[in-house]
């Protein structure tokens, strides 16, 4: 499942709450970015 970002408040937004608009349901910004994943470091051994 994809998250996305709001730029202008910062909402977090799933792709099945957008429909097929790309737009923030919450401010009706058209700028959103996808959110960065964590990334687990493991230690070489």
């Amino acid at each position: 499942m994809v998250k996305y970002t709001c730029f202008l408040c910062a909402k977090k937004i799933s792709e099945e709450m957008m429909g097929k608009r790309v737009r923030c349901p919450y401010c009706g910004s058209k700028m959103l970015y996808k959110s960065r994943t964590s990334i687990t470091k493991v230690q070489a051994v």
